[in-house]
Parts: structure tokens; C-alpha cells; sequence
């Protein structure tokens, strides 16, 4: 799950409370069960679900994780709570309702003692291994860390608790998370997000030598997200049994949740995304990860997350889209045909998703492809696991809200599978696992000459095996051969591999070395690994290179502007870090006519798609694709934010007037503004004093909230403070209106953006129905219900629809228009005349989504008085001559 829930986005009181369309819904093929709980999900033909329980009904909390135990029994955690054991009944019981009993675990001397909070369990070696993820309180003793419990005296109760060890950082849902058995059944292998500290291992698969490694001009998050946390970020480890001996597997990940072997023993995960970086440069999808031994993936704080392209990371096997990670697991174990047996399973927590990753072997990785396997709205997705039975249990809930268990079988039979074996796989994919065996306790020094052989091999997960295993090598067994290496890309491998591992001394010796390199032959790639060595470098040992810097310069510079994107990111980085002479000039021409390339960052799950599924997060996507922020053009403002030398008055005005028209135009993700507030603050630094409130003006400094995290909207604002309104608390407020205030009353229905979407009285916008008639037609609290609970009660004229296709996908979002061939969706109620076109052919099922699009509790912003003056100005229609309102000279005080 996200580190932080999405803020309300204050869209509208009432937007799209009342929107639709009249079209007549499109009529449904598939018998429904009258189960909303069973009915919501979209599930792949030949498949049946069970909804087996609700703990929130029986006061369990909210389940997000689970694990079966040796007797077939399914333990799961609740969030804020204890742990429980379910009894289910099998498939085709005449009641699938489980026995559940609450586990209480303590020592004699601590009885009837709960363990829970957990966010990962595991049963094995004949215990329950149980990843707390929480701060002690008076009502639970136990702090953050990894338990294992035992049952010692053979009663069937786990009397006995271990505490493995404990973590630093940042409990919460950044901290520690899930748990498998390696395929050999012998060691623990767990995750942590990026908020839990590196513990001290016994080994490091990934050289313990990390750091920043970035001259990207710094930014932290403006809302201040995970800005005390450094490299390398989340992180996998496996132990033993006891816990006793830790080998740090793989690092820089956002919030890797879960992870998952599959049948030949290769590790996946699947990432989350920073959602408030939306539209920005360094935004990273939610990915599916094969994790190699000693792999990085590049997280770092704020915006100095490393390019998948840099050699010292590794990119993503699929990137998906937005979404907040939960699940991983392999259907290895599932009675599922043979293309779901071999799929990863993904789960996404915010859109209700669960993906069926299809991973083909391709060279030392594997190329993926995904499908929608489950879906449902709302389906806030947790845990799931293969149980004995072969069918799927997943659990939903998390963050207190409510929670079912569901089973999903196979109703055919199972046709038959050939496995993949290690025999089987890619030649590549066998030398790199060769490789990887270099990186285990006393690496032999044969592994020498096979890491230095493959420092040029064409897969890139090789060539990162490679690097790596020379890096476990004794540097003093390898340091000479880097200088005298006449393959430029070897000797760009073994340079990096020296800057990591290396001194101070070394650094001239690397440029130089480096600067031998005819630039000009190298291919796309091996420039791009060029110039990140080169950062490393620098980052590393600055001060150290003064010598070679005016050289550095001299064969950087020719080389920009280049014909790509990503050259041109690392160029303007290194020469404005260098203070070339034109790097200034050059970057901001780029600015001012670059264009994102068409695929960057493609991913399997396209934003439009995502925004009719979770109101909440959706339509804070919706309102972003109907202004998209320019990517590359961010990347040269934010290099140029940094650059302090180089400008001439001209320049200056030309930079600042882009940052304004940036603020105004568009729209990213929540640290939007922010993050071009920072860069526009940094190059304020550098200018002469006496301009300097010249150029904030120009820049939009006057447009900009104190903290330069938003725009300031014109007109009276919200003082709050605000709470959680409930219908009964606002009815209670609202019940008596009278001469209230028209002018402030209209101020919260602007300042909320009502306006952008309602017309009131002839003014505003067209998305939504004209709210001029509202206080005719409802009564105050049918509007504070539809506003509050918004999913409750949904008019038939106003659902979304479910357009189930028959290639296992979905399709939501408002059904505008239809003829004999085809349904025309609307799927942004930004863009509502941007209609997809849907064919009835591909088209297997429809159904009316069980979730308002209008997001709840918009009220919360609001006091006691603003709510009545709002509620007074809806009333009226917007009329300020109405008997609700006081006389209009005191109005306008």
C-alpha cells in the first residue's frame, strides 16, 4: 500500500453528484447472484468466487495478511490487531462460512497475550512467523520487527514467542512486510519498503557501498514524503530458520510489499509508485521487478530517482501504471489451466486490480505481458495465497476499511503443464546465474576472469552479474586492469565498478581513462553508461577531479545537444554541474522545444483506464491526463534551477516566464507545483539581489500559497479547521439555516471548484447538471448523504458501467452514446467529450459500478459556519435575494 493516503481533492461539492447521461444501460449477458460482494468482481471465464467471510462484521478488524498452516488451516493478521485461525469448509460445502478463533499467544508468565499488527506471516519450520509493523502501545507491548511463535507443548496453541529482531526506521506501511520459503526450502526470504533501515547482515549480495550518486539538482518531496530516508531504499533479505544469519539480497525499491519464487527459483516483486511525483520526470510506475542477486533498482528520495537506463540499476521486466502494490504470489500450486499456473499474480490495492503477469524467459530476464485477472470497485486488494485445495484466497481491507476473504477455483479440469527447469532456460540465463554464485561468502578467484569476460556482454542482466561478481573480487586483484583495458565497454563497466569500490585516488586516473573513449562510436546505450559513470564519479570524488574538469568539458560539450532524450538528461546534468560555458544556453533552448518521446514510460495499465475505479484516486488522475505536464521540459527546468553560472538577463527572463506558464498550464500529481516551486527558489538564489523581486513576479512567485506547494485560489478560502463530518453531525448543523452569509456561502462552493464543473444561476461548468433547482429537489440531508456517502445509495441514471471484454480486460467509465457496433465510454470527467470507442463484439458483460465517481466527504474542509453558509447557497440556488441569507450590505462585510 501508498505511504500516505491521496488528500481529498477538492473537486467539487458536489461533483458529479448528480452527473449522467440518459442513455438506457446496455443489457447484461451474465446471470448475477443479487451478492453485491460476489457480483462487483470480473472474473476470467471458467472461474467461480466464494465470498467466505467479513471479519469486520464480527469485530476481527481489517485482514491484510495470511498464511496456511500444516494443518490446512488459513492464519491471517489483522491490520490494528490480533491474528486468527480459520477452519474453511471445502468447495462445494453447503456453507462456506469458516470457524474463526482469535489467537492469543504468551509465555506462563505473559498469558492471553494477542500477537498481530502484522503485515506479513509465514508458517514454517512448525512455527508462525509473524512481521509486526508497529509502534508499542499500552494495549501492545511488541515493537516493529520479525516473531516467530511456537506451539512447544504439542496443545495446538502457540504459547511461545521469539523475538528475531527488531527494525529502525519507520514503522508503518513502509516498514517491514511479507515472507516466503526459499525454493529450498531451508532459509526466510522478506521485504521491507523504503522506510526500514538497512539492518547489519552477515553477507551482502549487493556490495554494501551505496550512496546518492546523483548531481541532479536535489528536490525533496515539498509535502516532505520519505525525505530522512536515504539509499538504497526498500529492500529483500533472506535469513535462516532462527534468524540468526542475515544475507542482504537486493535493495532500491520504493515499497516492494510482497515477493514471490518461481518455478526455477528467480524472485519477482512488484513496486510501488510515488503517486503525488505524477507527471513529473522521475516518476516511477508500479513495476514487476525480477530480482536478481545483488540486483538496485534506483530508488532515492524525492526527485533524484536513478533512470531505469543507468548501468548501476536494473529496469523493471513490466511496467504497470499507478496503483499500490500488495500481493505477489506464483500460481505454481493452483488446480488453474496451465497459462494461470504459471502466472505471477499482482495485486493493487487502490484500483481493485489483480493482474495475471505472463513472464516468458528471454535471454538472462524475462519479457511479461499482464492481463486482468480479478477486478471489482470497490476491491481494496491485501494478501492472497494458493491454499492446499489449489484455490485462490484473497483477503481485501487494510487502513481500517472493511474486509471480506474470498476463495476463487478453477470449475474444468486442469490440463497439463510442462514445467520450466533450469535446464530450460536461456544460455544467457544460465551464465548469469554462474555469475551470481560470485557473489555468495568467498567468492573463488576464478570468478575473475568470468566477471571481466562478460563486462561487454550484450544482455544487460549478465553484464550487471558481471559488474557485480568483479566488484566481490579483491580490488587489489583487478584495480591495474581497469587502466589498462582497451575495450570501451569493459573499461566503462570496470570504471564504474572502481568508482563504487575505490578511493579518492583513483578518480583522475578514471576520467582520464574514460576521456580515451572515442565518444562518437559508442551506441545509445554504451554512451548512456558512459556518462553515468562519469556522474558517479563526480558525485563521489568532486573535489578530487579539479584537475581534469576544464578536459572533462572540453569532450562532454561537443556532444550536446544529442538526438535523445535521455543523452540529453544526463548532458545537461554533467556540463551544468561542470559550469560549461554554454551549457546554460544549450539547456534552456531545449526547454523552450522538447518534446517527451512517444513510449517513455509505457505501461500495461493506461491512466484513463484507472479512473472510474476509485474516486479517491481516480480523479485525481483525471484531472492530471487533461493537462499533462511536459516530462523532459520539467528535467531541463529542474537542471536549470540548479545552474548558477552561465546566464545573461535574457536568459533569466526566459527561464522564470516558462516556470509561470508550467504553474498555470498544467497539471501533475499532487507535488506538482511544489517540486517547480523548488527549482524556480534554487535559481532565485543565484540572481543579483536587486532582481530578485523581479524575477519572482515574473516566475509566479505572487501566485504561489507560503509553503509553494499550491496556487492560490483568488477569492475567500476555507479557515477550518475541518473534521470528518458524519450526516448526522452536518444535519445537526445545517438543520436551522437563516441569514446566513451569500457571500461566503458562494466563496465555498468556489473555492471547492464546484464551479469548474456545475453551472449555478447560468455561470460555470457543463461536465456536471445544472445545480441551480438543487434545494427544489432535495432535502438537506439527501444532499449531505449523497456528499458524505456518496457510494450508498446510487440512482440508476447515474452509475458508471463494468464492460467486461471477452480478452479477460475491463472497461469503466460513463456509457454516453451507443449504436449496433459499438459503445462510446466516457472516461475523464475532465475531457468528457474524449469517448472511447468500445465494440460490442469484444464486449462479454456489463454491469453498473457499485462506486460513486464522486469522491466522499468533500465537506471535511469546512467549519460549522462555512458548512451552513454552503449548504444555505445550494439551497437557494444561488439566489442572494433568498430568505436563507442576510441582508446583501452585511453580506458583503
Amino acid at each position: 500500500m501508498q505511504s500516505s493516503i491521496k488528500s481529498i481533492s477538492s473537486l467539487s461539492l458536489l461533483v458529479l453528484v448528480l452527473l449522467g447521461f440518459s442513455c438506457q444501460q446496455p443489457k447484461s449477458e451474465r446471470q448475477l447472484t443479487g451478492n453485491p460482494k460476489i457480483d462487483k468482481l470480473k472474473l476470467p471465464e471458467g472461474f467461480a468466487v466464494e465470498h467466505l467471510y467479513s471479519p469486520g462484521e464480527n469485530d476481527q478488524g481489517s485482514w491484510v495478511a495470511m498464511t496456511f498452516d500444516d494443518k490446512g488451516r488459513m492464519i491471517t493478521a489483522d491490520q490494528y490487531g490480533f491474528l486468527y485461525r480459520l477452519t474453511i469448509p471445502k468447495v462445494g460445502s453447503d456453507s462456506v462460512k469458516p470457524k474463526v478463533e482469535k489467537m492469543l499467544v504468551g509465555n506462563v508468565e505473559e498469558p492471553q497475550v494477542g500477537m498481530g499488527y502484522a503485515q506479513g506471516l509465514l508458517f514454517a519450520f512448525n512455527s508462525i512467523y509473524v512481521m509486526v509493523n508497529h509502534n508499542p502501545n499500552e494495549t501492545f507491548s511488541r515493537g516493529t520487527g520479525l516473531y516467530r511463535i511456537q506451539d512447544l507443548d504439542g496443545d495446538d496453541q502457540y504459547e511461545n514467542v521469539t523475538e528475531i529482531r527488531t527494525f529502525t526506521g519507520e514503522p508503518g506501511e513502509h516498514g517491514p512486510h511479507s515472507m516466503k520459503l526459499t525454493p529450498d526450502g531451508s532459509r526466510i526470504v522478506l521485504s521491507a519498503g523504503n522506510h526500514v533501515d538497512v539492518p547489519q547482515m552477515d553477507h551482502y549480495r549487493l556490495p554494501r557501498v551505496w550512496d546518492e550518486d546523483n548531481l541532479f539538482p536535489l528536490i525533496k518531496d515539498p509535502r516532505g514524503h520519505a525525505n530522512n530516508r536515504q539509499a538504497p531504499g526498500g529492500w529483500i533479505a533472506t535469513i535462516d530458520p532462527e534468524g540468526k544469519d542475515w544475507e542482504l539480497v537486493a535493495a532500491g525499491f520504493r515499497n516492494e510489499f510482497d515477493i514471490a519464487y518461481n518455478e526455477v527459483g528467480d524472485l519477482f516483486t512488484y513496486d510501488s509508485d510515488m503517486e503525488w511525483d505524477f507527471g513529473m520526470p522521475w516518476y516511477r510506475p508500479t513495476r514487476i521487478n525480477h530480482v536478481t542477486s545483488g540486483a538496485e533498482f534506483g530508488w532515492r528520495t524525492g526527485n533524484a530517482k536513478w533512470s531505469p537506463n543507468y548501468p548501476d540499476n536494473l529496469p523493471a521486466v513490466l511496467n504497470i501504471g499507478q496503483g499500490s502494490p500488495t500481493n505477489v504470489m506464483f500460481g505454481t500450486e493452483a488446480a488453474f489451466p496451465a497459462m494461470y499456473r504459471k502466472a505471477l499474480y499482482a495485486f493493487d490495492w487502490s484500483f481493485g486490480i489483480i493482474y495475471a503477469v505472463h513472464l516468458t524467459p528471454e535471454g538472462a530476464s524475462y519479457s511479461a505481458n499482464a492481463e486482468e485477472f480479478i477486478s471489482g470497485s470497490p476491491l481494496p486488494l491485501t494478501d492472497g495465497t494458493i491454499g492446499p485445495d489449489g484455490a485462490m484466497y484473497f483477503a481485501t481491507g487494510g487502513r481500517r476499511l472493511e474486509s471480506d476473504l474470498y476463495r476463487v477455483y478453477y470449475t474444468g479440469n486442469p490440463d497439463d503443464v510442462s514445467a520450466l527447469t533450469v535446464e530450460k532456460l536461456p544460455t544467457e540465463a544460465k551464465l548469469r546465474r554462474e555469475l551470481e554464485s560470485f557473489h555468495e561468502r568467498n567468492p573463488g578467484p576464478e570468478g575473475l576472469e568470468l566477471a571481466w569476460q562478460n563486462l561487454d556482454h550484450e544482455d544487460r542482466f549478465v553484464q550487471y552479474a558481471a559488474r557485480v561478481a568483479l566488484e566481490h573480487q579483491p580490488l587489489e586483484s583487478w584495480r591495474d586492469k581497469v587502466s589498462s583495458e582497451t575495450n570501451p565497454v569493459k573499461k566503462t563497466q570496470a570504471s564504474l565498478a572502481l568508482a563504487r569500490q575505490g578511493a579518492s585516488g583513483d578518480a583522475v586516473d578514471l576520467l582520464n581513462g574514460l576521456m580515451e573513449i572515442n565518444y562518437s562510436a559508442l551506441s545509445e546505450k554504451e554512451k548512456q553508461d558512459l556518462l553515468r559513470t562519469v556522474e558517479v564519479i563526480l558525485y563521489r570524488y568532486d573535489d578530487d577531479v579539479a584537475s581534469v574538469k576544464s578536459d572533462l568539458v572540453a569532450y562532454l560539450s561537443p556532444n550536446f545537444p544529442a538526438d535523445d532524450n535521455l543523452l540529453n538528461r544526463s548532458l545537461s546534468v554533467l556540463l551544468t554541474h561542470l559550469d560549461a560555458p554554454d551549457a546554460v544556453e544549450k539547456t534552456l533552448a531545449l526547454l523552450q522545444t522538447a518534446e517527451d518521446d512517444k513510449d517513455y514510460q509505457k505501461t500495461f495499465t493506461s491512466s484513463s483506464e484507472l479512473v472510474f475505479r476509485n474516486p479517491q484516486y481516480g480523479l485525481d488522475i483525471a484531472n492530471m491526463l487533461a493537462n499533462v505536464p511536459p516530462a523532459q521540459a520539467t528535467y531541463y527546468a529542474t537542471v536549470l534551477g540548479g545552474a548558477e553560472k552561465g546566464w545573461t538577463p535574457a536568459m533569466r527572463e526566459e527561464y522564470f516566464a516558462w516556470i509561470k506558464n508550467a504553474l498555470t498550464e498544467y497539471k501533475g500529481g499532487r507535488s506538482y507545483v511544489g517540486f517547480l516551486d523548488r527549482a524556480r527558489k534554487m535559481a532565485l538564489a543565484s540572481v543579483d539581489p536587486a532582481d530578485f523581486e523581479k524575477y519572482d513576479e515574473l516566475s509566479g512567485g505572487k501566485l504561489l500559497s507560503a509553503s509553494g506547494n499550491d496556487i492560490v485560489e483568488p477569492g475567500i478560502q476555507p479557515e477550518g479547521p475541518g473534521r470528518r463530518w458524519t450526516v448526522d453531525e452536518a444535519l445537526a448543523v445545517v438543520d436551522n439555516l437563516g441569514a446566513q452569509d451569500y457571500v461566503r456561502g458562494k466563496a465555498m462552493y468556489q473555492a471547492t471548484l464546484c464551479q469548474s464543473c456545475h453551472t449555478m444561476q447560468g455561470e460555470g461548468g457543463i461536465v456536471g447538471p445544472d445545480l441551480t433547482q438543487l434545494g427544489t429537489r432535495f432535502s438537506k440531508k439527501d444532499i449531505l448523504e449523497a456528499t458524505i456517502n456518496p457510494s450508498d445509495v446510487i440512482s440508476e441514471q447515474y452509475h458508471a458501467t463494468v464492460f467486461e471484454l471477452k480478452d479477460g480486460g475491463s472497461v469503466v467509465g460513463r456509457l454516453v452514446n451507443e449504436n449496433e457496433e459499438a459503445y462510446f465510454v466516457s472516461q475523464n470527467p475532465f475531457a468528457p467529450d474524449d469517448l472511447r470507442e468500445v465494440p460490442k463484439s469484444t464486449v462479454s458483460f456489463t454491469k453498473n459500478s457499485e462506486v460513486s465517481i464522486m469522491l466522499p466527504g468533500l465537506i471535511n474542509r469546512l467549519n460549522e459556519e462555512e458548512l451552513k453558509d454552503l449548504m444555505a447557497y445550494l439551497m437557494a440556488g444561488g439566489n442572494e435575494n433568498h430568505e436563507l441569507f442576510q441582508d446583501k450590505s452585511t453580506a458583503e462585510r
